[in-house]
Parts: C-alpha cells; structure tokens; sequence
C-alpha cells in the first residue's frame, strides 16, 4: 500500500497525479490523504476527479472517495489494458492537467491508447499550453522513445472551456535514459499564434508580431505562425506558445494566455520575455519542462541529466514523490547560474 499526505511539499495536484498515475504502473493500492492542502479549495476539483477517473479506466481501478472536493481517496489499480477511452472534464479545467496524469499510465498498458478529452481548457493560466504540450514536451520525451501525439479538435479557455483533445499513445515500457547535457548553438525559434473567433480584432497577429519585436530587440529572429481559430463557438480566447531549438537537439519553450486584462502585444511579450530570461543561462530544459520530465527519468534506465535555470517547488515536489514510491536517487547540484538535475543508475 502506498501511503500519500498530499500536503507536503508543494501540497499541490501534482503529488495527487503522479501517486495514481505511479499506482497504476506498480500495480499497488494507493490510499492519499489531504488532497490538494496547501491551495485555496483543497480536494478534488473536476479536473483532478476526472483525471483520476480516467486513471482508473486505463486500469480497471477500484476507486473510493473520487468525489467532488474530496480530501481522502483509495485506488487499487488492476492491469493496464489501454484502448479508447473518454474523458469529460465538465468545466475549463486543464486538459494538459488531465494529460500529465494518465500519459506515464498509457505508456504500460497492453495495447495502444486513444483518449479523447472533452469539455475542458486546452489554454488556462497555472498549466502548459496544449501547443507547449504538443511542440516541447512531447518532443522531448520522443528522445526517451515515448511515441504520442495530441490532436486538437477544439480550443477551451476560462471560464467554459469547451475545449475538444485527441491523446494517441503507443505503448512504451522500455523508457530510455535522456541526456540533455548541451545547450549548443541556437538555431531557430519558432511559435504559434491562436486565437479563437478574434478575428477582427486581429488578435492572433497583434500577439505574433509583439512577440517578434521583443525577440528582436534582443537580436533573435522568430518564424510565428498565426491561426484564427473557429473550433469553439461557446469561448473567446487566445494563446501564444514559442519554442526554440538548438543544434544539439535542446528545445526551450515558452507560453503566455490571454485575458480581458491584457492586451493582445502584452501577450505575444510577455511570452517572449519568458523566453529570453532562460536563454540568458543556457538551460537545456526550461522551467516548465523541468517538473514534467521527472517521473520518465524515474522510471527509464541509466542515467539522465538536464540543466535548469531554477528549482521550483513542483520540480522538488515530483523528485521527492520519486525517490518515495519508486527507490530513485536525483541529485542536485548548483553549476554557475544553472542547477544540474541527475537522476543516478
């Protein structure tokens, strides 16, 4: 039995997820306590149920407690099985959330995955953009031989979220070890502009070449594709995700979304100043990355390595629940303005 007080460290969602997402791939029962303590409404929001539904789907779980603002929950996972599978997440809850839970499950199940997540956020503030999903993370845990991929179907933002993902996963048990040692040379930078019935107020645009103006000014060019979106009727929005790609295969993303409070310029700079602070190090993984990277080093064989400009409270939190559940050792050490993170044999 794994035994889970989810108010320690970051008190945060991310020790929920990664405890059901470990149980499932162990195969032992999970009892977490506390859920989600340290935020403003502890326990399970629906975007936190959900994702532990569609754990338990992937598994076959026996699941107790998986309530709307529950504390407490049980999950005593069977075998891993896959196939299609449908998520609803009901509000404009993280879909990228909902992915980062149950994408290490997928990876050991018997069979190819086809998750279709529904009526959620695909660009909400506290979570990598879908694009950051599609265009950083996934292709970075390509080294490692995950194979996924994510359709979008509709854009969601807040409040109503609406938002419409495909997850395709094929099964990966042998996880390979990653080795992002090298910043290299930059050698382009890319992104993509969205915005979601704003046409007329050019908003897509506006936020692209804000972006490239300020990446100009620090003498970086920007290739930055812009999309007027028309997939969700029931949500207005819009998002900016930029990725820059080195000659050793290093890939550093940045993202920003917009609201009612920001203009369309302030969007496309706020990403690109993101940008422009880790580049200043060199890091070969960014800070959002950081964190999401962990619980494949854990779980692949040998050695893996990344450079990181800080350590956030996430990044400590899902070394810490690693070394916990699955014996792992990582190690920390500081190297001029960067931290290397080392995950040992």
């Amino acid at each position: 039995m794994i035994e889970i007080d989810g108010s320690q460290k970051s008190g945060s969602g991310t020790i929920l997820r990664l405890s059901v997402a470990l149980s499932a791939i162990t195969g032992t029962p999970l009892h977490i306590f506390n859920i989600r303590y340290n935020r403003p409404k502890p326990g399970l929001r629906p975007q936190h149920l959900e994702a532990v539904i569609t754990a338990g789907k992937l598994c076959n779980a026996e699941i107790t407690g998986a309530d709307l603002n529950s504390t407490e929950l049980r999950f005593k996972p069977k075998k891993i099985n896959g196939g299609k599978i449908l998520a609803e997440i009901g509000t404009a809850g993280s879909i990228s959330a909902l992915i980062m839970t149950v994408l290490p499950i997928c990876l050991f199940a018997n069979n190819p995955v086809r998750l279709h997540i529904t009526k959620g956020g695909t660009d909400v503030s506290h979570s990598p953009t879908i694009n950051f999903m599609r265009f950083v993370f996934l292709k970075t845990l390509k080294k490692m031989g995950i194979n996924a991929s994510i359709k979008i179907n509709s854009y969601g933002y807040y409040p109503k979220g609406m938002g419409e993902v495909i997850l395709e996963t094929n099964p990966s048990l042998y996880l390979k070890p990653i080795n992002l040692a090298q910043f290299g040379k930059i050698n382009h930078i890319e992104g993509i502009s969205i915005s979601t019935f704003l046409k007329k107020r050019k908003v897509a645009e506006r936020q692209a070449k804000a972006a490239i103006a300020y990446l100009k000014g620090k003498e970086y060019n920007a290739d930055i594709k812009i999309v007027y979106d028309r997939s969700n009727p029931f949500q207005k929005g819009s998002s900016i995700t930029l990725w820059m790609e080195t000659t050793t295969g290093i890939l550093i993303g940045a993202d920003a979304i917009g609201s009612t409070r920001k203009s369309s310029e302030e969007v496309g700079r706020e990403a690109a100043r993101k940008l422009c602070f880790d580049l200043q190090s060199n890091p070969t993984v960014d800070v959002n990355l950081s964190d999401m990277l962990i619980p494949y080093m854990a779980l692949s064989k040998g050695v893996s390595t990344f450079l990181t400009r800080s350590i956030s409270n996430h990044l400590e939190t899902n070394i810490w629940l690693m070394e916990k559940l699955l014996n792992t050792s990582f190690t920390i050490k500081k190297i001029d303005h960067l931290y290397r993170i080392t995950k040992s044999e």
